[in-house]
């Protein structure tokens, strides 16, 4: 009786238009509703297999053209291409790509033209329009934006790494490379990450950074426009399993990444939302894309508060093995951290970031529904058509949201304020 379901379920999406060229070696789940399936120019080469309620394929998609591919609860929009792999709980958005090998696990975006070549794995990853990733990547929880399309783009070279697992073992460490505020525009400098090389989460990249190849980079380069190689500090020290140290950077970054989240997923409801519902299946893909964001925030609200759990014990350690002046201000900042975790929490989910920016929100809408007419529904020639001034506008309202919410976090963590 199952054979029957699926065979059935093949037969209705050749009968829509999808061309599967070997029907025999496409599996359609049970719970797959094919309505959900556009006819408008979809491929299922040979192995593709799709499972998930929540699954969404667009018009123009091709799967599994390159090797086997499994589709689970992911959502696609259209000309997505997915040449071979796994993808799982992910939204994918228009001409989004990825070469064969690909292992794309729950929450992650890539937004239009965002794209990896093969074998590349990809977790909790939000890659913002013309991203590249090289080949034999591993570039789990990260944020990437930066270019202005395909010829000038954000890339990361081959063989590298986003190291986000600690000695400590936790996973507070989601890098931010470029920012929301600015990043929506389309209009910064490229970010270059070069091959055979890592960074070593939570990090903050700027705008026009570049990262020699074959270097592992561990700090912060916020300001951007630089050039910068591997700054390995000092290794040959005592370690002691469970103690932290100075948790300074590594709390900033994580408010920071959050504040973000915050931002992009107001972007999201405020201005992109329209484009996507004006195409047959955007308002789902949009779902999609949210509940994306919402994983994120989870996510890291999640590993966050893992970190601030592991202070109990990394007072307790410091206590014995710290000495000199360092020593009160860092038990001082984890005892922070530690009590003032269910406050800081409610930072990020109290919504503080819609009651933000309104002026500048407003009056960045009406320039949008603006360039809407004149751009018809093309959502990145309407934010390529924007002028300096609206851009700013729209980048002070996004950024008036991560200001806030950071400012409010820090409220409750007063010691590193110094």
């Amino acid at each position: 009786m199952k054979e029957r379901r699926v065979e059935d379920k093949i037969t209705r999406l050749i009968e829509k238009g999808v061309t599967i060229p070997n029907p025999y070696a496409v599996e359609i789940g049970d719970d797959v509703d094919v309505d959900r399936i556009s006819g408008d120019g979809t491929f299922f080469y040979s192995g593709t297999k799709i499972y998930g309620v929540q699954t969404l394929v667009c018009a123009k998609t091709k799967l599994g053209y390159e090797a086997p591919v499994t589709i689970e609860n992911c959502q696609l929009g259209s000309a997505v291409e997915l040449k071979g792999g796994y993808f799982k709980a992910s939204t994918f958005l228009e001409k989004a790509n990825m070469a064969y090998g690909a292992q794309v696990r729950e929450g992650c975006i890539l937004e239009e033209e965002a794209c990896g070549s093969h074998t590349v794995g990809l977790k909790q990853t939000i890659l913002f329009p013309f991203v590249a990733l090289g080949s034999l990547i591993n570039f789990c929880d990260c944020f990437m934006a930066g270019g202005t399309s395909r010829k000038n783009h954000s890339e990361v070279g081959s063989s590298y790494i986003h190291f986000n697992y600690t000695p400590n073992q936790d996973k507070a460490t989601a890098s931010l490379i470029g920012d929301v505020p600015r990043g929506v525009m389309l209009d910064q400098q490229p970010i270059f990450l070069g091959g055979q090389g890592g960074l070593v989460g939570p990090v903050r990249i700027g705008y026009g950074t570049i990262i020699a190849a074959g270097s592992v980079y561990r700090d912060d380069c916020v300001d951007g426009g630089k050039l910068l190689s591997s700054n390995n500090r000092e290794t040959d020290k005592d370690f002691h399993a469970g103690f932290y140290g100075d948790v300074h950077r590594r709390v900033r970054n994580n408010i920071c990444y959050l504040a973000n989240l915050l931002a992009l997923k107001e972007w999201y409801s405020h201005i992109r939302r329209p484009f996507f519902e004006s195409f047959e299946g955007g308002f789902a893909l949009y779902e999609g894309a949210i509940q994306k964001l919402e994983l994120a925030l989870e996510e890291r609200l999640r590993r966050f508060e893992a970190l601030s759990e592991k202070m109990v014990l990394s007072i307790e350690i410091g206590k014995k093995i710290l000495s000199g002046e360092t020593k009160e201000l860092i038990l001082k900042q984890q005892a922070e951290l530690l009590t003032g975790w269910k406050d800081l929490r409610a930072c990020f989910t109290e919504e503080y970031e819609k009651r933000v920016g309104f002026d500048k929100m407003d009056a960045f809408l009406r320039v949008i529904e603006i360039k809407r007419t004149e751009n018809g529904d093309d959502y990145i020639g309407t934010i390529q058509s924007l002028s300096r001034d609206e851009k700013t506008t729209g980048t002070a309202w996004l950024q008036a949201i991560v200001d806030d919410i950071t400012g409010r976090a820090f409220d409750f963590l007063p010691s590193y304020a110094i």
